[in-house]
């Protein structure tokens, strides 16, 4: 069972503290900082396991430029061919170990990453999961996308790559400098030289570049949005006209990306010269001055060699390090979006309120979706247990906004909206399901089998109760809602039946089939009231009749509220509500409202007049 929003739903006003141009909010650097250090103690055998394999693996590479000078050397003095070739066993004895040690402290690192990915995204979904549905649905769904999936990716290619990349850059640059400075005190000072082009590029880069990731990752949000809301309403598009505003839109997005892309590359064309800089300058006066130093005596061959193959060693170090710390940047500035949903608040007041009855009572029930823009105005509905109502009205009169309140989407800003004499609004999120569910013209289905999509709706067993004993769906029991709503034919010719895929590249699902599939579902999560808005909108006039009986003569003292626009099926209605600029305008059966000869009977003539092909209204 999925919503979706409609004319009549205006989106809801971001929040305060939302940057210009988001649609979600970003987290705090403090908050950044928490999320870290949790994930550190809730890690942190794993993360010693890859420090102390990374730091065994990179002292083990040290050996080797030693032995390397040691050889040069000891060449120089006509040394034994035997120690020539143990020296040389030696070095490659040393490279294997150094292979295996990295070998396994980079499987330490993957497990690591595969768990960040899997618990950031699970987490992110549960948060959203937990929001209302209004909020859901009032931000662009491409940046909700974005935040768990390219998003995640990045955080996930932060910690799994970046993470242990700067570590073992940092413990490598730490390890060469003792190595140097024991090797020779003298000539290891000259590094000091190298050390202004690191230090004032990276504090001219860091900056700019921390604006230009954050301003690149919404603004490619925004391109997954253009592209998910093209994609979605294409149907709408080619029906307006609007291709080429949306293909404009869509290339303005694209525009953006691309001119902060240039921008950080140009930033990088400044600062990675410069980081090559701190380590040839270096090496250069290194080359000057151990010359001078080897022809008074006061160093040797083989420390100049070392020292020379320790500079080298120096520059890929560093410019891994800062490299990876500016992907580790981008992973940062992905966890803030990721973590601002959590900023974003649960709106509800859950006071654990059950109802002790099925009656629906709104008194004097208003809502707005912004401030001083209501949308309905003191709607007053008695629904009794097992009524049959539907909801009239031309576009825009407030149907679809009544419905999402019947079913907690929206709470009213003022007014009284109950069931069975509990608010909606103190009602726990599982409660407040298993008494109304909302279905409407949009309905997704889900990639896996068609039992998946059929049992998302827990199983309650004797008296209501949920829980893992009594989850667990019979096959008669999906056999029979499919039947109801008629689509066990269509089911039965699956190759698999009901474990058949579906929603995948081989098996596409007509939009109709979409809508039977939650009609169905709707049925197993069997409530005690059932809103539908325009739920059989794409089906023939015969089949959307023929499905709505079926399913009232199986849900029979159910109370069933639907929200429509073709008055075909009306006259099965008990009561008739219309609506009109967000105010029920008139109540009553279909036969008792023809007879006023007001609105309503003013709807039923323009639908008869065009011959029951035109919605009524809108």
């Amino acid at each position: 069972m999925t919503t979706t929003r409609t004319a009549e739903a205006t989106p809801l006003a971001p929040p305060a503290d939302e940057q210009p141009g988001t649609r979600l909010p970003l987290a705090r650097q403090q908050e950044v900082h928490h999320w870290f250090w949790t994930f550190v103690r809730g890690n942190s055998g794993r993360i010693t396991a890859m420090l102390t394999l990374f730091g065994l693996a990179l002292a083990t590479g040290l050996v080797g430029p030693r032995l390397l000078g040691h050889l040069v050397e000891s060449v120089q003095r006509s040394t034994t061919t035997w120690r020539v070739d143990m020296v040389a066993l030696v070095l490659v004895a040393v490279l294997a170990v150094q292979a295996l040690l990295t070998r396994a402290a980079q499987v330490q690192t993957t497990l690591l990453g595969e768990k960040v990915l899997a618990e950031t995204r699970e987490s992110f979904v549960r948060r959203v999961m937990r929001l209302p549905l209004g909020t859901v649905e009032s931000v662009g769904t491409g940046d909700l996308l974005s935040r768990a999936t390219s998003d995640v990716d990045r955080l996930n290619e932060g910690i799994r790559l970046a993470m242990p990349r700067i570590l073992m850059a940092a413990v490598t640059l730490a390890l060469t400098v003792v190595a140097m400075l024991l090797t020779s005190p003298l000539l290891s000072l000259l590094l000091l030289t190298g050390l202004p082009f690191a230090v004032f590029s990276t504090r001219w880069y860091r900056p700019r570049a921390t604006r230009g990731y954050e301003e690149l990752l919404k603004d490619e949000a925004e391109v997954l949005t253009s592209t998910h809301e093209t994609v979605r309403g294409a149907a709408s598009v080619e029906a307006l006209g609007l291709a080429r505003r949306r293909i404009d839109h869509h290339g303005s997005a694209v525009a953006r990306v691309v001119r902060h892309r240039r921008r950080i590359t140009g930033l990088q064309t400044v600062w990675y010269p410069s980081l090559d800089l701190a380590t040839m300058v270096p090496m250069a006066f290194t080359l000057l001055a151990g010359g001078a130093a080897y022809r008074d005596g006061r160093v040797g061959l083989a420390e100049i060699t070392a020292m020379m193959l320790y500079l080298q060693s120096l520059n890929g170090p560093l410019v891994e390090l800062l490299s990876w710390t500016d992907e580790l940047q981008v992973g940062s500035a992905a966890l803030r979006r990721i973590l601002g949903v959590e900023r974003l608040p649960v709106e509800r007041s859950d006071t654990g309120a059950v109802p002790t009855g099925r009656r629906i009572r709104l008194r004097g029930v208003r809502f707005g979706y912004d401030a001083g823009r209501e949308v309905l105005h003191g709607i007053d509905l008695d629904i009794p247990p097992g009524g049959r109502i539907a909801v009239v009205g031309t576009s825009g009169a407030g149907k679809s906004t009544l419905g999402k309140l019947l079913a907690g989407v929206h709470h009213p800003t003022a007014g009284v909206l109950e069931i069975g004499d509990a608010p909606v609004s103190a009602m726990s999120i599982g409660t407040l399901r298993s008494e109304v569910a909302l279905v409407t013209q949009e309905n997704h289905v889900f990639a896996g089998s068609v039992r998946d999509n059929l049992t998302l709706p827990e199983r309650r067993g004797p008296g209501g109760r949920t829980g893992p004993d009594d989850n667990t769906w019979g096959d008669e029991e999906l056999w029979a809602a499919l039947r109801t709503v008629g689509l066990e034919e269509w089911a039965r010719k699956l190759p698999d039946g009901l474990d058949s895929p579906v929603a995948t590249e081989e098996t596409d699902v007509p939009a109709v089939t979409a809508q039977q599939i939650a009609l169905a579902r709707l049925l197993l999560a069997d409530p005690h009231t059932l809103v539908l808005d325009e739920a059989t909108a794409l089906m023939e006039p015969t089949a959307s009749r023929q499905v709505e009986r079926s399913m009232a003569a199986l849900l029979a003292g159910r109370s069933v509220i639907s929200i429509v626009h073709r008055l075909d099926s009306v006259q099965d209605a008990d009561l008739i509500a219309v609506m009109e600029s967000g105010r029920i305008v008139e109540l009553g059966s279909h036969h008792e409202l023809l007879e006023k000869d007001g609105a309503y009977a003013r709807l039923w003539r323009s639908w008869t007049a065009a011959g029951s092909g035109a919605e009524a209204g809108g």
